[in-house]
């Protein structure tokens, strides 16, 4: 038999025998590789000891796996045990705790830092230890005036609140409480007695008095935009309230913001067709000003708006405002409603200077620094707290910096970040202001002080 025959009479046998142990392999188990398992935890502080760290494993995952922690003091591996891990750090420094999950697939890990400052409390926030110097804002600066806002029911509540003011602040604002539809609610008949609350608690506390707005186009009350009587009757009324107004706080409010807001967004920034335009004219602002420079002689009068710093075309047509009022208004009311990224120094400086060339006192009225502005963030990190702190520096450095006889007051606009009405404005989370929830100071309350040296 030749070769090729017993190659051909194999060649079946052998064929059938890779096809058995095929159909054998398609009949056994199908083994899929193991895929690495997501390490995850989330830390908290305890309530009852600062010092103390909480930390709740979150990892999840199918098959075998195990889970060892690693609290950055030194020291070997930690198997994870049931329910929450808690950990004393005692020492002042920086820590990084880490939970490393391993399977037959190999390792992960994640890791968060941990920050203690004893003086500061212990375990700081989200790594955001607050300010602990123990320097007064209102004795630091010396030049000019620190202020903050409230309402009649946080006067008459007492409390932190009202100790708070007294202790740190020179100068108050009311929110919203002296605003035309606050104090003039019905035709005929005002209602002084929020503005009495606050007007009140600054004379007997020896705290300045900022009031804020006698006309307001967000703050007309119903009846005044529906007026019924003649255009001539309604700057009667008009005068009769400003004057009405003024006199009762003359001696007790320093300042007023005349009018608020009177210029649009749009190009070229025109007067807003408010009531008070429509019946009064384009000149009613010099009008208004007028009754209240014969009301009270001896009270600074401030034109305010927002966006002074962002906007170099709005800026300038207030500035147009100003030039046409001339001697009867003392300053400008720049609000600094502004973000920690923005606007920029120089625009900043753009307002104090276009100030100061024309002789008038200058007012940051409305200071609050947005550390969340594109909501990107879900807690204040500990570099958006430092990032916000160089920007309360920047504004209050460029405000200081102004000569003496241009100075007046730098307003914060809210004391704590869960007052802010900024949360509601914009719908998210932020901490804007220079304290927290609890009345502690931020790293921003840092940046205010080290803008005055």
């Amino acid at each position: 038999m030749t070769k090729f025959l017993r190659f051909f009479k194999i060649l079946p046998l052998f064929l059938l025998f890779i096809s058995c142990e095929k159909e054998e392999e398609a009949e056994g188990v199908i083994v899929i590789p193991p895929t690495k398992i997501q390490a995850k935890f989330e830390m908290s502080i305890s309530s009852t000891d600062q010092n103390v760290l909480l930390l709740d494993n979150k990892t999840t995952g199918t098959g075998d796996f195990t889970s060892e922690w690693d609290f950055g003091q030194g020291g070997s591996l930690v198997l994870d045990q049931p329910g929450i891990e808690e950990v004393r750090f005692d020492n002042d420094g920086t820590y990084s705790v880490r939970l490393i999950v391993t399977n037959a697939a190999g390792l992960t890990v994640d890791e968060k830092t941990v920050i203690v400052d004893n003086t500061a409390g212990g375990i700081c926030p989200n790594g955001v230890c607050g300010s602990t110097n123990s320097a007064i804002l209102k004795d630091a600066a010396t030049t000019f005036l620190v202020g903050n806002i409230t309402r009649a029911s946080r006067i008459n509540a007492g409390g932190q609140h009202t100790d708070l003011l007294k202790s740190t602040f020179s100068t108050i604002t009311s929110e919203y409480e002296m605003k035309m539809d606050q104090m003039y609610p019905s035709e005929g008949n005002y209602n002084f007695s929020a503005a009495d609350a606050i007007v009140n608690f600054g004379v007997n506390n020896g705290i300045n008095v900022h009031g804020h707005a006698l006309i307001w186009h967000n703050a007309t009350p119903d009846w005044v935009e529906n007026y019924s009587g003649t255009d001539a009757e309604f700057e009667a009324m008009v005068k009769d309230y400003i004057t009405t107004t003024v006199t009762r706080y003359k001696g007790k409010v320093a300042s007023w913001d005349v009018v608020n807001e009177a210029l649009e967004d749009g190009s070229g920034h025109p007067l807003r067709n408010s009531v008070f335009r429509q019946k009064m004219g384009d000149d009613y602002i010099k009008k208004c000003f007028q009754w209240a420079r014969d009301a009270d002689p001896d009270c600074l009068l401030f034109y305010n708006d927002y966006n002074m710093a962002s906007s170099p075309t709005k800026r300038a047509a207030m500035f147009n405002i100003v030039d046409s009022l001339g001697d009867l208004i003392d300053g400008v009311g720049a609000q600094m409603h502004i973000s920690y990224n923005g606007p920029s120094a120089s625009n900043i400086q753009a307002v104090a200077d276009g100030t100061v060339s024309r002789g008038k006192i200058l007012h940051f009225s409305e200071l609050d620094i947005r550390a969340n502005p594109n909501n990107d963030q879900t807690v204040l990190t500990g570099d958006r707290a430092n990032a916000q702190k160089a920007k309360f520096k920047e504004v209050v450095k460029i405000y200081n910096s102004i000569p003496l006889d241009n100075k007046y007051a730098l307003t914060v606009w809210g004391v704590r970040d869960n007052e802010s009405w900024l949360l509601n404005f914009w719908g998210h989370i932020d901490w804007p202001l220079m304290y927290d929830d609890n009345y502690n100071k931020k790293p921003a309350y840092d940046g205010f002080l080290e803008g005055l040296e």
